[in-house]
């Protein structure tokens, strides 16, 4: 009788334990065949990381990770564990500080982020929209031109949707933000899965999409220090690129029609209103994904940004502006200013709250699903 209590204890004591293991789930991001890092319901996260020679690890990130409280121990087989409160949902670059040294977790996939390859978590919302699903699938390939503004190679990635080759499309020419590269809308921003889906839905019209490099500068404006006057640079020098070089290139090689949408994502919110305010007759379309302003004054908070050439062209084209919820001050004031100018000139726009997101892959997503929705209709 004695030996039944046990064992009907020790058999209670397991289902609860599975019960809260379950509670648990590896995220979409581990490598395959790592259990960790984890996300509960709660959205609480666990990581178990191995630096036995450590004398202290520290959980650090990126936006929607830094106000994250965290619990870590260490055991006695070296490995530490990292117990988190919980975290807002979307996607979150992570690292640990060992021992004053950035590393990342060995357990995760790396993306582009930050400058560097980088560790990434991403905490579901409950929405599918960029999940892969069972529908026809376009493809991304690789490609690139020699510039004569940059002096060299650049690298860019083009998005051909599933029934791509039986007419003439058009295109959106798409940029990732600072610190990233053309592996993002790819990679983070799930930018196939996004358009394959709206496709088959019928709720967006197929395009083709160019992820061009955020960056355009020679070898010596290389040297130039990375700060806001170098970005406007860049910018200016990138306009070029696309239109003297990067849209004739597309033409000639894409089975391309005449209509062209351009946006990004912070750094590349800037880009796309440059270049597109610049050429509104050239794009019907312009995207704004979490607005960035450079070289703006209190008196000329356009100084840098030809905005007023949107006001004055025949054509106006549509103007997407989204942002999340919880991103930093300086975001939202942007993006006030934007909707302010905008309003105040009588300009029609189309304004998008992220509800629940940061400066992050979600609400870019978002955005991008939003956006595509709406363009070359």
């Amino acid at each position: 009788m004695q030996t039944l209590k046990i064992i009907t204890a020790v058999i209670a004591l397991s289902s609860s334990s599975m019960l809260f293991s379950q509670n648990y789930k590896t995220s979409s991001t581990a490598k395959a065949g790592k259990e960790f890092p984890k996300i509960d319901n709660d959205r609480k996260a666990k990581f178990r990381v191995y630096f036995p020679e450590a004398k202290s690890v520290v959980l650090e990130g990126g936006d929607g990770m830094q106000t994250v409280k965290s619990t870590i121990t260490k055991d006695k087989d070296g490995f530490w564990n990292v117990s988190t409160s919980p975290l807002a949902i979307g996607f979150h670059y992570y690292w640990f500080n060992v021992d004053g040294k950035r590393t990342n977790d060995p357990n995760t996939e790396l993306y582009f982020g930050y400058g560097q390859p980088t560790s990434g978590i991403e905490v579901p919302s409950g929405e599918d929209f960029f999940f892969e699903k069972n529908v026809k699938h376009g493809k991304i390939v690789d490609d690139s031109l020699n510039s004569e503004i940059t002096k060299g190679k650049r690298n860019f990635k083009v998005y051909l949707p599933p029934n791509y080759g039986t007419k003439k499309l058009p295109v959106l020419y798409l940029y990732h933000g600072t610190g990233e590269n053309i592996t993002g809308w790819e990679k983070q921003g799930f930018v196939r899965n996004i358009l394959d889906n709206l496709f088959a839905e019928g709720k967006a019209k197929e395009m083709i999409v160019v992820m061009d490099h955020g960056v355009a500068l020679d070898p010596e404006q290389e040297k130039l220090a990375d700060d806001y006057p170098r970005t406007v640079l860049s910018t200016k020098n990138l306009e070029k690129v696309v239109i003297q070089e990067l849209i004739p290139y597309i033409d000639k090689k894409y089975k391309t029609d005449s209509r062209k949408a351009i946006a990004g994502l912070s750094r590349g919110s800037y880009q796309a209103m440059f270049i597109g305010a610049d050429y509104p007759e050239l794009f019907s379309a312009i995207g704004s994904f979490s607005p960035v302003i450079y070289e703006g004054t209190e008196s000329q908070p356009f100084k840098e940004l030809p905005v007023d050439n949107l006001l004055k062209s025949k054509s106006k084209p549509f103007f997407f502006r989204g942002i999340g919820e919880k991103e930093d001050q300086r975001f939202i004031n942007y993006n006030n200013l934007l909707s302010n100018y905008f309003t105040q000139n009588k300009y029609p726009f189309i304004r998008y709250k992220s509800d629940g997101t940061y400066h992050e892959w979600l609400t870019w997503r978002r955005c991008l699903y939003e956006f595509a929705q709406k363009i070359f209709k």
